[in-house]
């Protein structure tokens, strides 16, 4: 194993990864910041929140947050919709200087084992544009599926208002769009 192996190990191991709770609301500016970031980025439809949604989240213990020591490192969240049956795994964020190291996937294990846990016979969902979080949800069980495997909620395809490409969203009568819907059944 190198040098650089080890380091990478090491970060790792070293990210916390909890589920949220009021005491985390100190840290929605980094959260919404990095939201904010990733969005500029060509091809990312990151929907964005508001503060008041990501603190709500967290108070009902439907967030995961990723720290290295006191320093923001990712954060994940869940919606249910339709009486509980179908779970939204949401938000999947991670600050780009600790990406590649593995963090994206604890978080989505650990909201994914939140999830069973506050809903063991939910569907859970989550539609995205990122190959990496595709890969990550492959490996959780989920499997690709088209839109109309996933919620018919309208609440749930309004929280798309922000994405560049809602209009098309409503064009194709939420039947296709640009992200990738995957769902796992238990």
């Amino acid at each position: 194993m190198s040098t650089d192996d080890r380091v990478i190990i090491e970060m790792i191991t070293d990210i916390q990864i909890i589920r949220a709770n009021a005491t985390h609301q100190r840290y929605i500016p980094d959260i919404l910041n990095a939201i904010f970031e990733a969005s500029k980025v060509k091809g990312n439809s990151i929907v964005m929140r508001d503060p008041q949604y990501l603190a709500q989240k967290m108070d009902e213990g439907k967030a995961v947050i990723a720290l290295d020591e006191d320093t923001f490192v990712g954060f994940c969240y869940i919606e249910c919709w339709e009486n509980e049956q179908y779970v939204a795994n949401s938000g999947l964020i991670v600050r780009p200087e600790y990406r590649g190291r593995g963090g994206a996937m604890r978080i989505k294990q650990e909201i994914f084992n939140v999830c069973r846990g506050m809903f063991p016979d939910a569907k859970i969902f989550g539609i995205t544009k990122s190959q990496a979080v595709i890969k990550i949800n492959k490996r959780l069980g989920f499997s690709v599926v088209p839109y109309s495997a996933l919620t018919t909620d309208e609440k749930f395809w309004k929280g798309c208002d922000t994405c560049p490409h809602y209009q098309e969203l409503l064009d194709n009568d939420y039947a296709d769009c640009h992200c990738t819907g995957l769902l796992f059944v238990p």
